[in-house]
């Protein structure tokens, strides 16, 4: 496909994209906020939601805007194109079509967006020209550099020094999603609520097409999460809930169908291959004993695939047993 052919995508009226994004009681972290404004808001976000909107993150808007052009275009390929996106490692899922219980949603995966040589696979799997790989590999260093900046700062929040060293070997994997909604499917489920399994997912969200919502952790209720153009949105996943030792939360969330039009989105988030664990900084046998045991992410993956519970009951099974007197 020539870049002139890249879909154009539909602009929505921004007085709407205003009243949309003044809905959202979701906490906003401006990065470049004051570091002491920082760290507290971005602890209570972390404990308290589990999410946040990011803003003034200097990630370049013309890039986000391409890279949502290339994702629409690969998403459009006809099915026998898109199937070839197979696993490459362990840890990828490649292409996933619509099925039974997703059946507007689908989407492609590559499973480390920092490698060239696995950038290279997955766009010559799927026919991807020269300007869209450069895109991609252009989109995923920038999204690699954003999530270890994110984590770090939360390592941060937590009184954690030399942070640096802790996500140098966390792998950044990557998915473009495409939800085709239609009339007949508005207030149909698009993806149903779960948990994210990583520790870190930085979504950039259709800033035409809302339909994300989230769970508040207190309340129990369900929260729209209306798009905010030039943003991302960050959801902290189970893994974030183990290695904080229990003080980060996880947050349920799901893709509701509001709008009867095409909803593209893309996500990066860490996982690593070693063991996950608290540092022994966040662990101490009077206040805040372990309180899970070490294991592996595609341990933990296959455990929740296998159990086929995705909304974060599965952390119950990694949970250091106790002991009764």
């Amino acid at each position: 496909m020539s870049e002139s052919k890249l879909p154009r995508l539909a602009t929505r009226n921004p007085d709407r994209q205003g009243r949309m994004a003044k809905m959202s009681v979701v906490p906003v972290i401006d990065l470049q906020e004051s570091e002491d404004n920082l760290k507290k808001k971005l602890r209570e976000a972390c404990e308290e939601w589990g999410c946040f909107r990011l803003t003034n993150h200097r990630f370049d808007s013309s890039l986000m805007a391409e890279m949502k052009l290339v994702a629409r275009s690969l998403l459009d390929l006809p099915v026998e194109i898109k199937m070839r996106n197979t696993e490459q490692v362990r840890t990828a899922t490649g292409y996933i079509p619509p099925s039974s219980e997703n059946p507007f949603h689908e989407s492609l995966g590559l499973y480390d967006m920092v490698s060239s040589h696995a950038v290279q696979a997955f766009c010559s799997q799927l026919d991807a020209s020269p300007h869209q790989t450069k895109v991609i590999e252009t989109y995923g260093k920038a999204s690699h550099e954003l999530l270890i900046d994110v984590s770090e700062k939360m390592a941060e929040s937590l009184g954690l020094q030399n942070v640096d060293a802790y996500f140098k070997e966390w792998a950044c994997h990557f998915r473009i999603n495409k939800y085709s909604f239609t009339p007949e499917t508005v207030g149909s489920c698009g993806v149903p609520i779960h948990t994210d399994p990583g520790l870190v997912t930085i979504l950039q969200d259709d800033e035409n097409v809302g339909g994300l919502q989230v769970i508040n952790n207190k309340s129990g209720s369900l929260v729209d999460v209306p798009p905010h153009p030039g943003s991302f949105f960050v959801i902290l996943g189970d893994i974030a809930h183990v290695w904080s030792n229990g003080r980060f939360a996880t947050v349920k969330h799901g893709v509701e169908c509001k709008d009867p039009n095409v909803r593209v989105s893309m996500i990066s988030f860490l996982s690593k291959e070693g063991n996950i664990e608290a540092p022994e900084e966040l662990v101490d046998s009077d206040h805040h004993p372990r309180l899970f045991l070490p294991f592996a992410y595609e341990y933990y993956r296959n455990l929740r695939m296998s159990q086929k519970i995705h909304a974060g009951e599965s952390l119950a099974l990694v949970r250091v047993p106790t002991t009764s007197n």
